[in-house]
């Protein structure tokens, strides 16, 4: 009987499964469904609705994962699920590989094509140079790979958590703003969706720029307001949400270029992530690529450095499958 491989993309949010043929490579799923995370009490639970009435003979599976696996075993942040490789084996009866969510969005990036990615700059990719992925989302992840001598290697990071370093006046009231509020200020508190938050209501709170009342109106009735601070901006509504994507942009350039230095990553640099896609005309902006190459006498190598965004939003799923195929 034919051996499938099952792949998952596992978040607080949403989790979504997919079986693979091996035949047919990891891009090809035979089966895919998204289900709500925090309806189920654990993975195994979540796996039994997902399998049920699914005949098909599994050989192995991987799964991405939001959050850090240490010895082969998690312990989501956001949900009250501890996931081990070891008890998933036994249940599933087959071999099973927990890797990080950036680990597995890394690992699908050798594999992505041209219509998964939009270029921001095509620069000069050295052949077999070290590659950086970037994804602000819920939170900020890192990761990056290197080239072992056959094919890439990924590697996850904990980089999203790294100080916040402040580049202008603004920037350092910023600093002192969010410090107040949380003591230790990461550039996850900056450049992610909670961080995007944090921008906006610096700007309001600090008095230099206005709340229009409909904004405020709309934000004053959800939990995330995240979306609509950054629709605003991109439909160009609101002075204050224009000045705050504007902000994010350039953080998040700064510390893509601080991620290329950190791997020297000459092969490129991918903003995986949730936001990025949807903010694309912002990151068009001269202000992202500006904020990314301005590293002084590094200059010159950041600007010859391509820069991609991944629109794939299978990327994760796709590298979990690529993963439990190699």
């Amino acid at each position: 009987m034919e051996s499938f491989i099952l792949a998952g993309d596992i978040g607080g949010t949403k989790t979504t499964l997919a079986i693979i043929d091996p035949i047919k490579g990891p891009r090809t799923f035979i089966v895919k469904e998204t289900l709500p995370s925090s309806n189920y009490p654990t993975l195994d639970a979540l796996l039994d609705v997902f399998l049920e009435g699914k005949n098909f003979s599994l050989s192995r599976a991987c799964f991405g994962i939001a959050g850090p696996i240490f010895e082969g075993s998690v312990q989501m942040p956001n949900l009250p699920w501890l996931i081990k490789e070891s008890t998933l084996s036994e249940k599933l009866k087959i071999s099973v590989h927990l890797i990080n969510d950036l680990e597995a969005i890394a690992t699908s990036v050798p594999i992505l094509e041209k219509d998964d990615l939009e270029t921001l700059s095509s620069g000069k990719s050295a052949r077999h140079g070290s590659l950086a992925v970037i994804a602000p989302g819920t939170g900020l992840g890192e990761a990056y790979l290197h080239w072992n001598g056959t094919d890439y290697q990924s590697y996850p990071s904990e980089g999203g958590h790294v100080d916040f370093a402040p580049t202008n006046q603004m920037q350092f009231e910023l600093m002192t703003y969010l410090q107040d509020r949380f003591g230790h200020v990461s550039y996850e508190r900056v450049c992610s969706g909670p961080g995007l938050i944090n921008l906006y209501a610096f700007f309001k709170e600090s008095g230099k720029y206005p709340e229009p009342d409909w904004l405020r109106a709309q934000i004053s009735k959800i939990d995330n307001p995240a979306p609509i601070i950054s629709q605003a901006a991109l439909e160009g509504k609101a002075e204050i949400a224009v000045a705050t994507l504007d902000l994010f942009v350039s953080i998040l350039g700064r510390e893509a270029g601080n991620l290329a230095l950190n791997v020297l990553a000459t092969g490129g640099v991918y903003l995986g992530g949730g936001i990025p896609p949807r903010i694309i005309p912002f990151l068009k902006k001269e202000l992202f690529m500006d904020s990314f190459k301005n590293k002084g006498r590094f200059s010159t190598m950041l600007a010859n450095i391509p820069v991609y965004i991944i629109c794939n939003p299978d990327a994760a799923l796709v590298g979990a499958a690529y993963y439990g195929l190699k």
